[in-house]
């Protein structure tokens, strides 16, 4: 299993009138919580593009159980449970500061070939992957290069 973790502060422009985040902006938070991920492993979101791939969503889920406000730092967790085949399933959980849990939910994405067919997960991204689903958990670092992302089994 991959997991990553990465950090976004709540900006004044993310919330709403009431003072607390606008629930669509969680769904952007997941997203960099997938493209941060796909950068700490070493494969850039641009790589998938670079081979002709492409990552729409096609379904997406959260469930909200507190709200985040104005200025706060947030901890995006996310992971891949399953090597993918045609889909990848991104799972994410967001916490705010006093690691209470304030969203999770789930986004699936096709990879997406030229002319619009769905494809199997390319080669290059399987074998980045790999190592993830493989390795014994003890022997994974629990933290990345970066001193944020957990990595395990």
């Amino acid at each position: 299993m991959l997991v990553n973790t990465t950090y976004v502060r709540v900006r004044y422009a993310d919330t709403d009138k009431m003072g607390i985040t606008y629930y669509s902006k969680y769904l952007e938070w997941f997203e960099v919580g997938r493209t941060e991920m796909l950068r700490d492993i070493g494969f850039p979101y641009t790589q998938l593009e670079k081979e002709g791939i492409g990552l729409p969503v096609s379904e997406a889920y959260c469930r909200y159980h507190r709200a985040a406000t104005y200025d706060q730092l947030l901890r995006i967790v996310s992971a891949v449970k399953t090597l993918p085949r045609v889909t990848i399933r991104i799972e994410y959980k967001i916490y705010n500061e006093q690691q209470e849990l304030l969203v999770d939910g789930y986004t699936t994405h096709p990879f997406i070939g030229k002319g619009g067919k769905p494809v199997r997960a390319p080669k290059s991204l399987l074998d980045v992957l790999q190592p993830y689903f493989q390795a014994d958990p003890l022997e994974l670092p629990s933290e990345g290069a970066n001193g944020k992302n957990g990595k395990t089994k």
